[in-house]
């Protein structure tokens, strides 16, 4: 049996989740690199990471550089004498950084790799309609998320699942699967797969707010599927038309229903208890929805106190 001195690099809940189950299992963690704290709200208060206040709450040693390749970073690094490294939602690392330990260092992405490489996985999953996806370790090499698949878990995706919960399914799926890793490689019973070149079509390109607004020519289940994907984070939305009066409109929640009508394709149709608009193949009813400067409400409390024309469309 190797003995093992981690150091683990990530930042958000996600990855908490991981260094929490490796704490649990006994491993010893010699340090941590997360993001350095960043200014957010309206305050503009400097923030930890979810990972550093886990760590700090544990004792243990945190780095939060701002230039990987910096000299003294690397020393400090090195000075830590980790002799594994694990990646969980963090940034693409130098040669410098990743082939410092003697056991390598490793990475888990929340797909099934090579479907979906890069910054979105658990989003396009759901967008593109996949039934099925899963968490993959393997080794960092100098491209993104290209290296040597060590092991790989699957999951289902149901029609209910949005990208919120898929993503708190794949953290503790994740969490479970990079034990088993470490496990392996404590054994040095390590055994490796090449990843096989991917489409185009299977890539998890960063969202972008453009990506995020819905196309209501698309079918029932592209449009559904992009709503889901989007949820809780970053959001799908749309513009209400609304009389002479264009309003944007956050969508967290919806449901479909397929059917046949005379609706033009947009229209808005509200019974005082639904609330849905008109695609090609049915409606999609809307269930959680945000207007500017407003708080989440569900679609019917909207049908309250809100004054749909009889024009009324989406674009």
């Amino acid at each position: 049996m190797r003995d093992l001195r981690i150091l683990f690099m990530g930042t958000p809940e996600f990855a908490t989740a991981t260094l929490t189950k490796i704490l649990d299992e006994g491993y010893k963690v010699v340090g941590i690199i997360t993001a350095p704290d960043r200014p957010a709200g309206r305050g503009r208060k400097l923030q930890e990471s979810d990972v550093k206040k886990y760590a700090v709450s544990k004792g243990l040693t945190v780095l939060q550089p701002t230039n990987l390749k910096n000299e003294d970073f690397l020393s400090e690094l090195k000075a830590l004498n980790a002799n594994l490294q694990i990646v969980v939602a963090f940034r693409m690392l130098p040669k410098a950084v990743w082939a410092m330990p003697e056991f390598g260092t490793f990475n888990l992405h929340a797909s099934l790799l090579p479907d979906y490489r890069g910054a979105a996985p658990i989003n396009w999953a759901i967008i593109n309609g996949e039934t099925e996806t899963g968490a993959t370790t393997f080794f960092i090499d100098d491209k993104i998320d290209t290296g040597e698949i060590i092991l790989q878990k699957k999951t289902d995706i149901t029609e209910s699942d949005t990208a919120g919960t898929l993503h708190d399914r794949l953290m503790y799926l994740g969490a479970d699967l990079v034990v088993e890793t470490v496990r392996h490689i404590e054994k040095g019973q390590v055994s490796t797969e090449k990843q096989k070149n991917t489409s185009s079509s299977k890539i998890a390109h960063k969202i972008h707010r453009e990506t995020c607004e819905i196309e209501w020519s698309d079918s029932l289940e592209t449009i559904h599927n992009k709503i889901r994907g989007l949820s809780p984070y970053p959001t799908a939305w749309t513009t209400l038309v609304n009389g002479g009066e264009k309003i944007p409109l956050k969508i967290y929640g919806a449901s479909k229903e397929k059917t046949t009508h005379q609706e033009h394709t947009g229209k808005v149709l509200g019974d005082g208890k639904t609330l849905k608009i008109a695609v090609k193949n049915g409606f999609i009813h809307l269930l959680g929805i945000q207007l500017p400067g407003k708080r989440k409400m569900k679609a019917q409390d909207l049908l309250n106190g809100f004054n749909f024309e009889e024009n009324a469309m989406v674009t």
